[in-house]
């Protein structure tokens, strides 16, 4: 019989240190990324692992940390706009993007600036960056107590299920990193849309909190781009085929759920059998986008706790956000 889960909260065990998210905390978090160590910090998608970006010692120690293929470039974060183009070279689209967007959840890959401090580790050798302004105050007050660009993928080991609160980021990076600045859980929930703006026309690569109806408004067309793909260098970050994979075989668009197997639900209309599934857990019974991104990773991870070896995921639609659900879900059910 499916049993209904409860939510565990941010409640993260003694450990890998614990900071509040205040002006004492982030004063602490700061003087560590000086040191050359790691924290994880909130934004509003997912925890970022944050390490500085200028240093390529500090970006080694969060590739060790995550376990991530030296070739996946990783996203720098900077507190505004002016010192992104420091970083970057920003053509005419990238601005309409930039202004549009930012503060928020979308990544612009841009040719290197002359200027730029981001080191080549982190741009796994590409003569491009990959640049984000966070709208989080946490996030934002971080970079400026710090006063440098912050490398900050998401905060698990790679492949794993990103990480949307505290919790989840002690689960994957306990005794790896050296802190957690405590934000409480994520708003947003799915990483950031990416979008490339060099080379010709922008191309969207990877989706994200910034739905491709957003995008469109802005640039007048459909920025389409590259698949996913496991053999080949990515052109920016998030683009492994296989990607935010719990241990459990994730079976996608299931109108049927197998006996001992968990199922992910969205909106009210269940599955057929879903009654008799080992644990099951609704993205959201309204059938909300929002609500369900916010949600997506946090019940992964919870379905993959109970030990099933399948997670059947019901439909979900594939507008506005959508797409980004049906995104980061079709990389956790890729081989492995």
């Amino acid at each position: 019989m499916a049993s209904r889960m409860s939510d565990p909260g941010s409640t993260v065990p003694a450990g890998t240190r614990l900071l509040p998210a205040d002006a004492e905390g982030i004063a602490a978090a700061a003087g560590i990324l000086r040191g050359g160590g790691l924290v994880a910090f909130p934004t509003e998608t997912v925890y970022g692992l944050g390490g500085d970006a200028t240093d390529p010692a500090a970006v080694a120690a969060i590739y060790a940390a995550k376990a991530r293929p030296r070739f996946n470039p990783l996203i720098a974060h900077v507190p505004d706009v002016a010192a992104a183009r420091g970083e970057g070279v920003f053509n005419d689209e990238a601005l309409r993007l930039a202004e549009a967007f930012w503060p928020g959840p979308l990544t612009l890959v841009v040719p290197a600036s002359p200027t730029i401090r981001v080191c080549d580790l982190a741009r796994a050798g590409l003569k491009s960056v990959a640049l984000r302004v966070p709208d989080s105050e946490v996030a934002r007050a971080l970079l400026s107590a710090f006063g440098r660009p912050l490398a900050g993928p998401s905060a698990n080991r790679s492949g794993r299920v990103s990480p949307t609160r505290p919790a989840h980021v002690r689960e994957d990076l306990d005794g790896r990193i050296a802190a957690i600045l405590d934000g409480g859980d994520t708003p947003v929930g799915v990483e950031s849309t990416v979008v490339a703006c060099h080379d010709g026309p922008a191309r969207l690569l990877r989706p994200g909190g910034v739905t491709g109806d957003r995008l469109r408004a802005v640039l007048g067309y459909d920025p389409a781009g590259p698949a996913a793909s496991d053999t080949e260098a990515p052109a920016g970050p998030g683009l492994l085929a296989s990607h935010y994979a719990p241990k459990a075989r994730v079976r996608l668009d299931a109108t049927r759920v197998e006996p001992g197997e968990a199922v992910l639900l969205f909106g009210g209309v269940p599955p057929a059998g879903w009654e008799m599934a080992r644990a099951s857990l609704n993205l959201s019974p309204a059938g909300d986008a929002t609500e369900a991104a916010a949600r997506l990773f946090g019940a992964l991870r919870d379905l993959d706790a109970t030990g099933a070896g399948t997670i059947a995921v019901a439909p979900i639609p594939r507008d506005g956000l959508g797409e980004a659900i049906r995104d980061r879900l079709q990389r956790a059910a890729a081989p492995r």
